[in-house]
Parts: structure tokens; sequence; C-alpha cells
């Protein structure tokens, strides 16, 4: 693609906003080197690239780029062994940084919708999050090194600071020195060369110990260094050499860490500048509303509305464009100020950005070509230092384009054979137009020569166009018509704009009666397309309208799905909550009467007990979630007592104690609900291990875990299961549970064993021995 052909039609424009609107200078540096490329396949997976940003924006919004830095200069250094500043190690911590942000980020966005080539990019990007921390702990936010990077540079600088102070202390005594006080200048201490001083007025120079560091611009005060103060300066000044040195120890030593992982940083960086430049380019469609452009490689364009992205959105009149498959050369004729110098560069601008893997300002299913070169012949260009005329200056350019084009050129020219006799430029023209079509390049040419309408006529691989043009207000619309010539409308202008009427007939007298004949159809054609265009419009607006509605209908069932989800979960928790208060009432009843019972012998029977609390438990709500999701696929067997199984519209595991006909009870967590066959899918046996146990005489058999699995829990809800997990034990007659908790932070655990502690019917606890999972787990031993 030659540089000439980039610079007429605007491309180096384009470029720079894209550049604009890359967040680093890696980005933008990416950005500035955009260039066509003529491989369909390398097009299409920039396409792809740019695609997946513009989804990336789309779902997300605001895209986390902040904190890269161009970091490859110091990243070589410290490959060949060099020392980097703490400011360049900062950088790359933040890079490092801004690379997993960005990678998680991207990741989480993939998991609502695919985004397989960034992606694929993003899995170089390291996390070395100990990198980062290892150089965060020893470097501050303003680039300085921190006290604690090491137990050295603590203790120079702690005496750094006391030699300060005691320096400090001993210039503040001689300030306040009635001997010394008459012989200077002022009552202040300043630094000269480093070295802490006092003003002293030049009469009494021999009479102050000390050494002149400095004079004053007037010369009557001597900045001197008193002789109490030099050994304990000379002092400072050794450790503030000593503090240099073990900051350059500190930062070759972070040098050398980041060194390891220097090719590695090399390619994120790499990864970083290409999403930047992506998501330039995403950014780009999304302000300009464009679309990605359906890529082909044998020539043929339909663009739909495609519109200049130059021109303001606002200002910018959309129009369909079609080369390349019915035809393959395009004449657009008219006036002058009708736009087709516009429609010509909006051909070949919106192609180079296809080419570039940008997307278009056009509608969707809009189709571009790639092609090997795009040549363009569009303005006066001629050269002063050449003394060539415009038509010279356009023909040389024309004679270097049909030196090179092929069937893989796109040749766009504007007002083609003009600047010249317009018989001989309409002859000159049609051979131009013939020797590109022999070779079947595809061509877009301007013209004012009427002759050539009559050649778009009667050749089977051109076509008429015209940009239309209304009469009534005398502007151009700018819309181009594709398959109707261009009229001059000079008839019609000039007696709008005032034309004696008689002059207006003797020039229609003075035309041929095929011109007449000719113009008369055009304008009949004009009308024809126009109406149709109209109901085409009208057609596509109900269209789109009908789609909003069904969106909105989408929407409008959407929330109330979720409304109704959101009701049916609140009502759900409000009657667990009720339960579980009537639950603990009970369970402080039935304790009552076993105290009572223990306390009188009375005669009341363990298994009336354990009916009431199954009566309780059966009392639990059981409340469908979702009731699209209520039907269970069908088991392979019939389902029998003991079998896992999943309970549909609650989305909950249990396991089945009991059946009756179509119903089965089922033991979920320390819940029982009854539910129909149906509404249950058959599950493997979870591998926790459980044993049946059988309780005190007339006791049903209940399923008991042998462990308790709390993690994920908060104190609160973690008690409530400790208290029945330890009720369901006694009276399975267990002796010993295993609650696992965890070690986390130590708050659920600490919680569950200060549980433990007043539990009447606990005996002994203590943590798991090596093999039952250590501070993981307590072991708890019942009375």
């Amino acid at each position: 693609m030659n540089e000439r052909v980039l610079r007429v039609l605007e491309y180096d424009k384009i470029r720079d906003q894209v550049v604009s609107l890359a967040s680093s200078s890696l980005g933008k540096a990416m950005a500035r080197d955009l260039f066509p490329s003529t491989q369909l396949d390398e097009v299409e997976a920039w396409q792809q690239a740019t695609a997946e940003g513009v989804t990336v924006y789309r779902l997300r919004g605001l895209i986390p780029m902040g904190g890269i830095h161009d970091n490859r200069g110091p990243l070589r250094r410290t490959t060949m062994g060099g020392t980097l500043t703490a400011a360049e190690l900062l950088d790359i911590a933040d890079t490092i940084m801004a690379g997993r942000r960005l990678k998680k980020f991207l990741h989480d966005t993939h998991e609502q919708e695919a985004l397989p080539y960034l992606i694929d990019i993003i899995e170089v990007i390291p996390e070395l999050r100990d990198v980062e921390e290892d150089v965060r702990s020893c470097i501050d936010e303003n680039a300085g090194v921190r006290d604690t990077a090491s137990s050295e540079l603590r203790r120079i600088r702690g005496d750094i600071r006391t030699m300060h102070a005691r320096i400090k202390d001993k210039l503040e005594s001689i300030l306040r020195s009635s001997n010394t006080q008459k012989m200077l200048q002022e009552q202040l201490i300043t630094q000269r060369n480093e070295r802490y001083c006092v003003p002293v007025k030049i009469e009494y120079r021999g009479s102050f110990d000390g050494i002149v560091h400095d004079q004053s611009a007037s010369g009557s005060t001597l900045f001197i260094e008193p002789a109490a103060v030099v050994q304990m300066s000379n002092n400072l000044r050794e450790l503030e050499i000593k503090e240099v040195r073990e900051i350059d120890k500190i930062l070759a030593r972070l040098s050398g860490e980041i060194g390891e992982h220097a090719h590695v940083l090399l390619d994120a960086q790499e990864a970083l500048a290409e999403l930047d430049f992506i998501f330039a380019k995403a950014t780009y469609a999304n302000n300009l509303r464009a679309t990605r452009p359906q890529m082909n490689d044998k020539g043929i364009i339909t663009m739909r509305r495609a519109r200049h992205p130059l021109i303001p959105r606002d200002v910018v009149v959309p129009s369909d464009l079609r080369l390349g498959e019915d035809f393959t050369q395009l004449i657009v004729t008219g006036p002058n100020t009708g736009g087709k110098t516009v429609t010509l560069k909006t051909f070949g601008l919106l192609t180079l950005m296809a080419m570039s893997g940008l997307h278009v300002p056009a509608d969707d299913d809009s189709v571009l070509s790639t092609f090997d070169e795009v040549f363009a012949d569009i303005g006066d260009e001629q050269s002063i230092e050449q003394s060539l005329s415009t038509f010279s200056s356009h023909m040389t350019n024309i004679v270097n384009i049909l030196d090179r084009v092929d069937f893989r050129s796109l040749v766009l020219f504007d007002e083609l054979g003009a600047g010249t006799d317009p018989t001989e430029g309409a002859a000159l023209a049609m051979s131009i137009l013939d020797f590109l079509k022999v070779r079947d390049v595809k061509t877009v040419a301007t013209t004012h020569y009427s002759e050539l309408k009559g050649y778009a006529y009667n050749e089977p691989s051109a076509i008429n166009a015209s940009v239309e043009f209304d009469v009534e207000s005398l502007r151009p619309t700018y819309k181009l018509l594709i398959g109707i010539p261009g009229r001059s409308n000079a008839f019609a202008i000039s007696e709008r704009l005032g034309l004696r009427g008689d002059i207006i007939e003797m020039a229609k007298a003075r035309l041929k009666t095929e011109d007449v004949e000719v113009d008369s159809l055009i304008r009949k054609l004009e009308q024809n397309q126009l109406t149709a265009e109209k109901e085409r419009e009208k057609a596509e607006e109900l269209r789109r309208e009908m789609e909003q509605r069904m969106l909105d209908f989408e929407q409008e069932r959407e929330a109330f799905l979720m409304q109704k989800d959101k009701i049916m979960e609140r009502a759900e928790q409000e009657a667990r909550k009720a339960v579980q208060l009537a639950d603990r009432e009970a369970k402080e009843i039935v304790e009552e009467l076993r105290r009572i019972a223990a306390e009188e012998r009375g005669q009341i029977k363990e298994h009336r007990l354990i009916e009431l609390r199954k009566q309780l438990e059966d009392a639990a709500p059981a409340m469908p979630r979702d009731a699209r999701a209520s039907k269970a696929k069908p088991s392979a067997r019939p389902l029998q007592v003991g079998d896992h199984v999943r309970v549909v519209h609650l989305n909950q595991k249990g396991d089945i104690v009991e059946l009756k006909g179509k119903q089965a009870m089922i033991q979920i967590g320390s819940m029982k609900t009854k539910v129909t066959l149906d509404a249950l899918e058959l599950l493997p046996k979870e591998k926790a291990p459980t044993r049946t146990v059988v309780g005190r005489k007339g006791a049903e058999p209940k399923l008991v875990g042998l462990e308790l699995d709390l993690r994920g829990y908060n104190i609160e809800d973690g008690i409530m299961k400790v208290d029945k997990y330890i009720d369901d034990a006694l009276l399975a007659g267990m002796g010993t549970l295993h609650i696992i908790h965890g070690k986390g932070t130590g708050v659920l655990r600490n919680g569950i064993q200060d549980y433990l502690k007043s539990h009447r019917y606990v005996k002994t606890y203590r943590f798991g021995a090596e093999g039952e999972g250590g501070n993981g787990v307590t072991v708890v031993t019942l009375k």
C-alpha cells in the first residue's frame, strides 16, 4: 500500500485518532504503526481482536489499563547484570500488578462471553505477586527506599537520625551561649555544602572557631561550621555513604530478582501493548458506532448505510455502496459539490480501515474486501516545481496506476479525463475504463461527461450512479443512487435562480431530441428509486420497532421472573426462620423433659421424644425456587430407601429415608421434607462416611454422619449446626464426633470451642491429631 494513497484518503487522520485513545506509550506506539494488511487471514484475526475488545467494552465499560509502563529498556539492562533505580523498579512492580489485574478482568469477562483471541494473548502475562510484593516492601510509592528494606539500612538510618539530633543540639547550645550571640548575624542553623553552619558576622571571623563554607552576597556574613560539630558532621557523612552503599545493595538484589524473570516480563510487555492497542481500536469503534464487516478477498464490497468517518455524525449522510458482485465498475455522474468525491473517499477509506482490523461506520452485515493495492487519483495535486498542468498531473498519476494494477486492485478516479477537451477527455476516459475492465480491476470513477453515462449503460460490467440533488432547495442531499445516472439540473437550477423563462425555452429547443428523452427517463428513474427507497426505509423502521418491542418484552419477562424468584426466596427464608425458632424452643422443652424424667425417674419414652422432633423437622417448608426447573431427569431404576438424590425444585441434595406410594421423605441436612418422586434425581452415593444406628428402644433408624463440615459457615449458623448434630449423635448412641471448621482466621474454630465448653453433654474436646486434620478439626467426646 503506497503512502500517497494513504495520505490522499486521509488514513493518517484515522490512525491519529486511534493513537489518542491508547492508554500507554506502548499502545500508542503500536497504533502509530497501524497499516492495512493484504492477507485475509491476518485481517480476519485483527477484526476478531477488535470485536472481542468491543465485547469487553460493552459488557464491562471501563477497562483497567492504568499502571502500564514501558519497561523494555530497564528489563534488558537486568539481563546484562545492570542495577535499576528505585523508580524503574517501582514502574516494573506497577506493570506486574496492572498485568495481573487486567488478566483477571479478562478471565472474569470471558466467563460471561467467550474471548478466545484476548485470552490467548493474556496467557503470557505472569502473576509474579511475590516479586511485586518484594519490590513494594523495599520501595515506597514515591520511589524512596524504605527503612525496612534491610536490617542494616534500618540501623544506619537510625544512627543518621541520632547524629542529626546531636549536631542540632550542639548548634542550638552554641546559639544560646551568651559568648557567641553577639558574633552571630542571626539565631539560625543553616546548611552549606551539606554541612551544618551558623551565620557569623565578618568582623568576628578570627574569634569564632570553625570552618568557613560560604559567604553572603553582601560579604557581611560568613557561614561557619563550628569546630565543636566538625567531627560529628564527619561521622554523619560516613553514615550517609554507608546508607548509599546499602541502598545500592538493595537495588542490586531487587534488580537481580527482576532479571530472573526479565524475558517473561518482556513478553508480558508486548502482550499489554497489544491489548492496549486492541482496546484503543474497540473504543474508536464504539465512539464511531462502527460495526465489524464481513471480509473476503474477491473484491466484493456491500456497505449498508456507510458513513465517512471524518465527517461529523450529525452531518454525514449514509449511503449504500456496492461493487464487485454484479458489476466491477461504478460510474458516478452529476454536478460539482454534489458529494461525488466524498463517496469516492468513503469507498477507499473504509476499505483501508477494514484491512487494518478496524470496524467501519456502516450497518451490520456490511461486506468489504482485501486488496493487494488501493490506487487513487483524487483532487488537483499538480506540482508547481514540475510546471505540470492539472491534466498532466492527473495523467502522470493515472499512467503509474495503469502500470501496476491487476485483478486484486481497487482503483478510485475523481473526474476521470477532466482538464482537457471534453470530447477527447471522454474518449480517453472510456478507453481507460476498457483497459481496467479487461483486467477485472474493481473501479469507482466520478465524471462530468455525459458520454460515460452511455458507456455504463451499454457495458454489462459497469453501472451508473449519481448523487441526489434537491432542486427545490438547490442543495445536494449527498445520497448515492446506484443504477441512475446523474443529471446536470442546469435548467431547473437556472429557473429557480430567476433566469427568464424564454431564455430557458430557447435553450431547451437547442437540445437534441435524444438528450431530452434521456433526461426525462433519468428523472422517472430517480422518482421510482426514491419511492422504493422510502418504502424500504419505512419497512426497515417497522422491523427495528418490532425488534425493540420484542427486546422490551423479553426484558420485562426476565424482570418478572427474577422478581418472582426473589419473592419466593424471601418467603422461604422467613419460613425457615420461623421453623428454626420453633425448633430451638422445642429442643429446650425436650431438654427440660429429659431433666425432669431423670430427676423424677418418670416414664417419658425416648422414642416419643424422637417422634416429636421428627414432626418439627417435617414442618420445614419446601418451596420451589424456580418452577421452570422443577422437572427431574428420569431415574435408571426405581428409587428406594437410602438412595442419594437431588430435590430439583429446591436444588438441594439429600437421602431417601421413607417411601410411601408416589411420595418420599427426604433427609436434607437437619431438615426432612416430603416430595413427589418425579421431583427427585438419583445421584451417586457420596463418599462421606456415615453410619446407620438405632437409638434407644423403639426409635426409628437414623443416618448420622461421622463428621460435620462447617467450612464456609458463620459462627451463629455453625453453632446451630453443632447443636443439632450433637442431639442427633446422642440419639444415635454415638460417643465421638469430628467437627471440621478449617484453620482460616480461627474465628469459627474459637466460637465453636467456646460453645462446646458449656455444652452439658460434651465430656471433652481436642484438636485433631496429625492424621485427623490437625487444628482444622475438633474431636468431641460425648458423655
